[in-house]
C-alpha cells in the first residue's frame, strides 16, 4: 500500500463512491471539489493495487496558531481493519507537527458511534459539550444548524 498527496482527479474517483461507502448515508454533499483543489498538501490518499482504498481531507486552521483540522476521512469498506485509517491519520499527524500543530481537531455526529469508538481509541479526547447523549457521550447542540448536534474531538501532541 501506498500513501501519496491528494491531487484534483482524486474527485472523480472518490465523490462517486462517497454515499456507497457510508452505507447510503448522503455524504458527498460534504466533500466538494473545492477541497481536492486547495488542501492537497495536507491531505492523502491510500493506494492499494491501483485503487483508492482510503482517503483523509485535513488543512491547517488559518484562525488558530497551532492547530489543525481533519475534515473528511473514508475507507473502502472492502479494506477496514487493515490499518488504513490509522496510517492516513499518523500521517496527517505528522505533516500538521511539522508544520508547527500541536492540536488537530475533527468532529462527528453523535449517531456515529463508530467514529466516536475509534477517534477516541486512536487518542482523541470528546471536548466537553453543552449536553450528553443517552449513552453519556458530550455533544454540541445545534453545532451545524438547527438539530444538527456534533460531537467534538481534540488530540493533542
Amino acid at each position: 500500500m501506498n500513501i501519496r498527496q491528494l491531487n484534483s482527479q482524486d474527485y472523480y474517483e472518490i465523490s462517486p463512491v462517497i454515499n456507497e461507502w457510508w452505507g447510503g448515508r448522503n455524504m458527498a454533499d460534504m466533500l466538494p471539489k473545492v477541497f481536492f483543489d486547495h488542501f492537497q498538501d495536507t491531505s492523502f490518499v491510500m493506494e492499494r493495487g491501483g485503487r483508492i482504498a482510503g482517503f483523509l481531507v485535513g488543512f491547517l486552521s488559518q484562525s488558530k496558531k497551532g492547530e489543525a483540522y481533519i475534515h473528511f476521512v473514508g475507507v473502502h469498506p472492502e479494506y477496514r481493519q487493515l490499518g488504513i485509517g490509522k496510517a492516513l491519520y499518523e500521517q496527517f499527524f505528522a505533516e500538521a507537527s511539522s508544520r508547527g500543530c500541536q492540536k488537530v481537531r475533527c468532529l462527528t455526529s453523535p449517531v456515529n458511534t463508530g467514529s466516536i469508538a475509534y477517534h477516541t481509541r486512536i487518542g482523541f479526547k470528546i471536548e466537553k459539550g453543552d449536553k450528553l447523549t443517552d449513552s453519556g457521550i458530550h455533544v454540541h447542540s445545534d453545532y451545524d444548524g438547527k438539530g444538527k448536534d456534533r460531537v467534538l474531538f481534540v488530540k493533542a501532541f
